[in-house]
């Protein structure tokens, strides 16, 4: 049975589509089967894989005008990587949603119908909170929050963390794990290094050893419409994707970048 991953943070540009694509081309590439369910109105995970699909077979079809699985879900340059493409049509999933019963549980509901066909499942969600969002968190069992090496990215992650936590008490639906995974990291910038050790010390849960580096590359593939390692494979933004891969899959974590020293002054947050 697969875990399902929603890839979460309300803040545009921090990198959850090229997580989503790219964590999942190496999970596929080390044996596992993978699905990418685009829940993003923009759908950039669709366009960034280069799926080509009919317009009325996309994840908004399979929600609401009974599409089956079997037809929503497309093929990508990867053997093991499956993916349900969006289009802008998802947009108005909002307001046919908001009338319904049980609105929450569409995703999930269609999901348990495909986890025991995958190991793993990754929800590329859009830079929002609303009722898409929700049926994202209602279909998962664990959160990935992608967050960029700069200041202005800490800001919402409270507001993060609560929708995260209404869902789990006003929903009764129980996310097993929230996790931080930094990105756009440069150890060179003082910044990066100091935000890096403030999400280590400060975030609640767990934050992964793996940081994704700031890379031309992982920002050129996408208009390629490849995953990074079809894209430039001995790129930093690869080699770091490959090992988050790994590190998911529980081999042993990997020593961190910078000193996680506890004992000094912040000169970012003056803590």
């Amino acid at each position: 049975m697969a875990r399902i991953i929603s890839v979460f943070n309300q803040k545009g540009g921090v990198g959850k589509t090229t997580t989503s694509i790219n964590l999942a081309a190496y999970l596929a590439m080390l044996g596992k089967k993978v699905l990418i369910v685009d829940f993003d109105p923009q759908y950039n995970a669709t366009m960034g894989l280069g799926v080509r699909h009919e317009a009325d077979q996309t994840i908004y079809h399979a929600l609401l005008a009974g599409l089956a699985p079997e037809r929503a879900i497309k093929p990508t340059y990867l053997s093991n990587l499956e993916l349900i493409p969006a289009s802008a049509d998802l947009a108005g999933a909002l307001v046919e949603l908001v009338e319904l019963p049980e609105r929450e549980w569409y995703l999930k509901n269609f999901l348990d119908r495909v986890r025991d066909w995958y190991d793993f499942v990754f929800i590329d969600l859009g830079p929002s909170l609303n009722l898409l969002t929700v049926n994202g968190l209602t279909a998962s069992d664990e959160v990935l929050v992608p967050i960029q090496c700069e200041y202005l990215s800490l800001e919402g992650l409270s507001q993060l963390l609560q929708t995260v936590d209404l869902v789990k008490s006003n929903l009764g639906h129980e996310i097993r794990s929230v996790s931080a995974l930094l990105t756009m990291y440069d150890k060179r910038e003082r910044l990066s290094r100091e935000i890096a050790r403030e999400v280590r010390r400060r975030f609640p849960y767990k934050v992964f050893d793996s940081e994704i580096p700031r890379s031309v590359a992982l920002a050129e593939a996408p208009s390629f419409q490849k995953p990074i390692m079809l894209y430039a494979p001995q790129s930093p933004g690869a080699l770091a994707y490959e090992l988050l891969a790994k590190e998911i899959l529980g081999e042993a974590p990997l020593p961190s970048s910078f000193d996680l020293d506890h004992s000094g002054t912040s000169p970012v947050f003056g803590i």
